[in-house]
Formats: C-alpha cells, sequence, structure tokens
C-alpha cells in the first residue's frame, strides 16, 4: 500500500520503518521539513516529504503528533482528499504533560472525537494505546495466546476493516471498539491503554467499562491526571508500577 505519515516522533518512525519491512512504499513528514528526515528516510528506505506532499496519491494517512500540534497542520489540508483514503490518528491529549489545556476538547474530553473534528475527515483511531517499545518489539503471530491486542475506533466500517489487516501484518491482533465517539474506552486512563494484554483481556476490560460516557468520564479523566502527575515526578518508577 502506499502510505503517509505525518509526524517522525517515536510511534512514526517505528510505523515508517515496519510498514517498508513489510513491502509497504511509505512517505514520512514532519512540522520541520524534508531536510531534517533525510537521513532516517535513507536508512530505512522511506521517502522524505513535506506534509502537504505527504498525503497525495495514498490510500492510508497516519497523523502521529502531539494534540497541540493537530491545529498548526496547513488548513484545509484534507480538502480534496478522496473519500476511500483511510486516515489514522495515533494521538493522545496529555494537558499537563505536553499539550496544555485545549478548550474544545475538554468539552466532550473524548481525543479523538475533537481530532476528527479539527481534520475534517473520518479518522480511525489506532496506535495509542501502545507503548513505542512494545510496538517495536517483534508481532506475533495469529493464534497465538499472548499476541497483543490493539483497540480501534472509527466511524468507517471499510476504513477499520483495512486498518485490521495492517494491524494484523504488524502482529498484533485487533479489537473494534467502535465509532469514534466510543474510542474514549482506548484513551489514556482506561483500563486497556498500554497495557500489552491479549485479545481476550481486552474484550473483557472493555465490556467491563461499559458504553455510557457519561459514567465513566470522570473515573478515566480523574486516572489519567493521577498518571500525569506520577509521571511528571518519577517516570521510570511510574513506568515500572504502570506495568507491574
Amino acid at each position: 500500500m502506499d502510505i503517509g505519515i505525518i509526524g517522525s516522533g517515536a510511534i512514526g518512525s517505528c510505523l515508517t520503518s515496519k510498514f517498508i519491512k513489510l513491502g509497504h512504499r511509505v512517505s514520512i513528514a514532519n512540522s520541520r521539513g524534508p531536510a531534517s528526515l533525510k537521513q532516517l528516510a535513507e536508512e530505512i528506505g522511506a521517502e522524505a516529504a513535506t506534509v502537504e506532499d505527504v498525503i497525495k496519491n495514498k490510500e492510508v494517512i497516519i497523523v502521529t503528533i502531539p494534540q497541540k500540534n493537530i491545529p498548526d497542520l496547513p488548513k484545509n489540508l484534507f480538502n480534496n482528499l478522496p473519500e476511500d483514503v483511510v486516515v489514522i490518528d495515533t494521538g493522545n491529549y496529555y494537558p499537563a504533560l505536553r499539550d496544555g489545556i485545549i478548550p474544545a476538547l475538554e468539552q466532550s474530553g473524548i481525543d479523538s472525537l475533537w481530532v476528527q473534528e479539527q481534520l475534517g475527515v473520518p479518522v480511525v483511531k489506532v496506535f495509542n494505546s501502545i507503548f513505542a517499545t512494545s510496538l517495536e518489539a517483534p508481532g506475533k503471530p495469529k493464534g497465538e495466546k499472548d499476541r497483543i491486542a490493539l483497540a480501534v475506533s472509527g466511524d468507517n466500517t471499510k476504513a477499520k476493516e483495512i486498518v485490521f489487516k495492517l494491524v494484523d501484518e504488524l502482529g498484533f491482533d485487533s479489537f473494534d471498539i467502535g465509532t469514534i465517539a466510543q474510542s474514549w474506552k482506548q484513551q489514556p486512563g482506561s483500563s486497556i491503554y498500554c497495557r500489552d494484554i491479549n485479545l481476550a483481556e481486552l474484550k473483557k476490560r472493555v465490556d467491563a467499562m461499559g458504553a455510557e460516557w457519561a459514567e465513566m468520564r470522570d473515573i478515566i479523566i480523574g486516572k489519567h491526571k493521577e498518571n500525569e502527575a506520577a509521571m511528571a515526578a518519577d517516570f521510570p518508577a511510574w513506568l515500572k508500577g504502570f506495568k507491574d
């Protein structure tokens, strides 16, 4: 497939490398321009591009930048995007550690619902609920007991089917959370966020959260605030306790 990736951080760079190795054609862009990506692109066989060019003639576009930078993307970037192009959002909202308060996002509290509104196109949320270190590790064949499962949400069924195939190629299982309005189940503070659990356990935890954001909002956002404070105080200690 022809894939364009906006963002060259840990997740963006990892996905670029992995998809290249799987035989996909990948272009990558960031806010600093193609020259800043020349070495990375040459090392892994990708094409460095501008943000405007990275979305051209692509089947899948992955947006993997901090939430605070979403409004800085070129205006109307996706206006002429063909309807069958899949747009993936991997982002998470970290107001205390990185993004600052985004009032419009705070209104709904659902990260990717806000991103979808900002971009003006339907998005599929995936790759947000796994640490880059876990994503970088070799995946496992389908059917293995301890194969990590990734949550997927979005409003377009066909787009999600393409995402399911890409996730499987990477060596992970997929679990369909539902619409983008249900993506709160996979955002920071939820019981499945970055837990490296298998499909059965992920499904069990998703079911336990129920379907009502109004009932879970304070719990999930409160847990996320606790985690942000702990990460700021002592990230290695937080990470060890989080994984345990």
